[in-house]
């Protein structure tokens, strides 16, 4: 419907209060929640398979709407999910939408490594990511894929103004509103109630704790460094969540330059810029930064095509290529 502009960030949920939304008491084990998703992916993929490039004609005259020896019917059984049916949707201009994941525990980074296109990480520091970014690429390759092909993206707080000085003071009138504007994330629900009924020092309950396995590396970083039942204090001041310590200060040459490190040496293949005040962060970073990203032939000057997998630089994905993937 919209020529190929749409992506698919794929998530398996973080909470027990999402898994009631489904009919269920509580969430599946971190782990065979993954398993499962696996099976979704494949059905969802062979769904997306089920019509051949060719199989749509449309032919008024004739009568002929689409060649059926072109269209597949799925027969899926699996451990825990089955399809049985012929998709009702032809295939996309650009194949099928973009397929973004950000698992960042072990096995969701095995779960990303044989789905995602590409993929949003958030590391904290260049060594950091030098590290992770090879073990991904080497993690993409050991499943039979091209890890040229597939995207690494780090999130980016940049703070950014004429010159470093007005940065610097930006980033200090904004720390209340970054404080209060983006915490409640990646804490979960449970700690936005936390929050309201009994304020930021209160800890977490075994029970409360143990229904963010949706989110279970950051929940687990988060207790392994406070060494005890986390408060919501604990999380935005681990996580950097509430007033991200890897933030970008500077002019729009200083922000250029540390983002072109990052790209040219190995730790990223791209960003998720992040709002670091409202309003006012995005326009100020197309302002000062893209246009110094522009002139270093970083970032490009006019859309590359139609589709959003082709101005993400991603390969249009051949029918039934997903099987080849070790599982």
């Amino acid at each position: 419907m919209i020529g190929g502009r749409a992506a698919w960030n794929v998530v398996t949920s973080v909470n027990d209060g999402e898994a009631h939304n489904m009919g269920r008491d509580f969430h599946m084990d971190h782990d065979l929640r993954y398993d499962r998703a696996d099976e979704f992916m494949e059905i969802v993929h062979s769904c997306w398979d089920g019509w051949e490039d060719d199989a749509l004609v449309v032919d008024k005259t004739s009568g002929l709407f689409a060649h059926p020896e072109k269209v597949h019917r799925l027969e899926y059984e699996g451990k825990f999910l089955k399809s049985h049916g012929t998709f009702t949707v032809p295939r996309s201009p650009q194949g099928h939408p973009v397929v973004i994941q950000a698992g960042s525990s072990p096995r969701g980074k095995i779960f990303a490594a044989r789905w995602a296109e590409t993929m949003f990480v958030g590391y904290p520091d260049f060594e950091t990511a030098k590290r992770d970014y090879a073990g991904m690429k080497a993690s993409i390759a050991a499943l039979n894929r091209d890890p040229d092909k597939v995207t690494i993206n780090t999130i980016a707080y940049p703070v950014v103004a004429e010159t470093r000085a007005e940065a610097e003071d930006k980033w200090g009138a904004d720390r209340l509103a970054l404080q209060g504007g983006r915490w409640t994330f990646p804490v979960v629900r449970s700690a936005e109630l936390r929050l309201q009924k009994e304020g930021m020092d209160e800890a977490f309950t075994d029970e409360e704790l143990e229904g963010m396995s949706g989110m279970q590396a950051m929940r687990n970083r988060v207790m392994e460094r406070s060494g005890r039942n986390p408060t919501v204090r604990d999380f935005l001041q681990i996580t950097r969540r509430g007033r991200p310590r890897e933030a970008i200060i500077g002019s729009g040459k200083d922000i250029a330059d540390r983002l072109e490190k990052w790209f040219t040496e190995g730790a990223c293949d791209g960003y998720v810029v992040a709002g670091t005040h409202t309003p006012g962060s995005f326009e100020d970073f197309v302002k000062f930064v893209v246009p110094e990203l522009q002139r270093r032939g970083l970032s490009p000057k006019e859309y590359k095509g139609p589709t959003l997998r082709e101005n993400l630089g991603l390969a249009r994905p051949e029918i039934g290529g997903w099987k080849l993937r070790a599982a």
